[in-house]
């Protein structure tokens, strides 16, 4: 048949398989040796992060090195994410901006993300993440060159509005990972992809401050932007693009091929398909319906959506069955509480801090706030490798649930945190920065649960749920940040944002969990 002289040349037929979606139990030989394959869709049951000789170990790190270099950008322009605000404190004295426009600033930019993240979602399920990630990281590349430009507060804006362009590389960072793991093992992908990928928060911090010890701070701020970011960008772009793969498969347009070869209907229908794509040069994607699951199942046990699930470009129709279906706002919700939360958090706690304990300094303060950030490095992997652990033994139904319970317990701590500094004249910063740790761990787990989750929800539109889901995390950035900022008591934003999470979180618990 076509399809297998086709699929004989994809990447992933170079490594060992392992039949009807059985996936081997883990072995630390498995980081570094081939890749284990599912044959139904060329999705690798393993993790082989040490192995750069297959396309797998090198798309999940040309992943997180997209991210991880487009959040370098991003935690050097705005406090609107996690890392010591010493460069904004440098901007705001530079440019002589009011604390007002500082909090208005980071909303534009949150917004700017927000936005970038609903349209890069339907691009990538059209044109696949690998070309998602290389363009958004040269489109930002642009605007980050020019920031230190910047001087006032309107184009200072303008700036931070078209960086956060970059923010946007989280959505086709989660759909690349996912669309090379399979679901034993893509919770775990996924969340090392994301949690690596906001490891920066120290970096900017050490570069400004080595610049400011031979520079005026108004240089150095504005050379820190272009001296390591902007090549770092479009050296990550060209990596991703030379040596990046779109699938599985090859080509991101012979993404239906694998389960086009599975057997009977499923076979007959992806064949159909493959002639009016070279007739039309559409790309057209049918979903196995119940008669090809029922011969899948005679062949291959144990199918579920996921498995079969090929990525389809966006419609009118699908995007109503989206919008409409409880499964879509499951993770969107909750993220919205958790990373949400984290993004507010992250633009605020060097000056609870410093309110907290007076001696501080503004270096001091911020590097200990970075330990909110810092913590992504493992705690969001191992919310992902948790919930992956979860799912083989108690289903995905595991995964809403561990997802949740880690946000109502943020809530609980981000209640007591705010309750202690709300009542005390002179809290303890050891008994402080113990809450901030619990609340973090929490927090940054369920970031990583959550996008162990997201393949389940819609699989036939993946980037379409990773770029919504992403999405909602800035909405909740977004109104966390306006809770800090319209209620000035120290321990009341606190409150009333726990109290939220908490409720939130219980609500969903009502929800649907996907079926498979």
């Amino acid at each position: 048949m076509a399809q297998t002289s086709s699929r004989s040349t994809s990447p992933s037929h170079q490594d060992s398989k392992v039949a009807d979606s059985e996936a081997p139990k883990f072995t630390w030989a498995s980081l570094w040796q081939k890749p284990s394959i599912n044959s139904l869709n060329g999705k690798s049951y393993t993790l082989p992060i040490f192995n750069l000789n297959n396309p797998y170990g090198r798309n999940f790190h040309l992943a997180w090195l997209g991210f991880f270099v487009a959040f370098l950008l991003i935690v050097c322009s705005h406090s609107g994410f996690a890392f010591p605000p010493l460069i904004p404190e440098a901007i705001k004295a530079d440019l002589g901006l009011t604390s007002a426009q500082v909090a208005n600033s980071n909303i534009v930019a949150l917004s700017a993300t927000l936005i970038v993240r609903l349209i890069s979602g339907p691009l990538v399920d059209r044109y696949g993440p690998r070309i998602v990630m290389a363009s958004l990281l040269i489109l930002g590349a642009i605007p980050s060159g020019l920031a230190g430009t910047a001087n006032n507060a309107s184009s200072l804006y303008v700036i931070r509005f078209f960086i956060g362009i970059l923010g946007g590389t989280f959505v086709p960072c989660q759909a690349w990972t996912s669309s090379f793991f399979d679901k034993n093992i893509v919770g775990t992908a996924n969340a090392f992809v994301g949690g690596w990928g906001m490891s920066t928060y120290a970096i900017m911090v050490s570069l400004y401050s080595r610049l400011h010890s031979v520079m005026d701070r108004s240089k150095a701020w504005r050379v820190a932007f272009v001296a390591v970011p902007v090549p770092t960008l479009l050296l990550t772009a060209a990596l991703t693009l030379i040596y990046g793969t779109d699938h599985p498969a090859g080509k991101w347009s012979d993404r239906h091929k694998f389960a086009a070869g599975l057997t009977g209907a499923a076979a007959t229908q992806a064949e159909k398909a493959n002639e009016k794509d070279k007739e039309t040069g559409a790309v057209t994607v049918h979903e196995v319906n119940s008669t090809d699951l029922h011969e899948l199942h005679t062949e291959h046990k144990n199918i579920v959506t996921v498995d079969i699930a090929v990525n389809q470009p966006l419609t009118f129709k699908s995007a109503m069955q989206i919008l409409s279906n409880p499964l879509t706002w499951l993770p969107a919700l909750a993220y919205m509480t958790t990373f949400g939360f984290e993004l507010a958090v992250d633009s605020v706690l060097a000056h609870v801090l410093m309110d907290i304990d007076k001696n501080l300094t503004l270096l001091n303060a911020g590097y200990l706030a970075s330990v909110f950030g810092l913590l992504n490095i493992w705690t969001r992997p191992f919310g992902g490798y948790v919930a992956d652990r979860l799912y083989v033994r108690f289903g995905v139904a595991a995964k809403k649930w561990i997802t949740l319970v880690l946000g109502v317990l943020q809530g609980v701590f981000t209640v007591g945190f705010g309750y202690y500094i709300h009542n005390l004249e002179h809290p303890d910063l050891g008994v402080v920065m113990g809450f901030i740790v619990l609340i973090a761990i929490c927090n940054e787990m369920a970031n990583g649960t959550n996008f162990s989750l997201v393949p389940h929800c819609n699989s036939y539109n993946n980037g379409v749920m990773s770029g919504l889901v992403g999405a909602f995390g800035n909405v909740g950035g977004i109104f966390f940040a306006l809770i800090f900022r319209f209620q000035p008591h120290r321990g009341t934003p606190w409150i009333i944002s726990g109290f939220f999470a908490l409720g939130v979180n219980l609500v969903l618990m009502a929800f649907p969990a996907p079926r498979a």
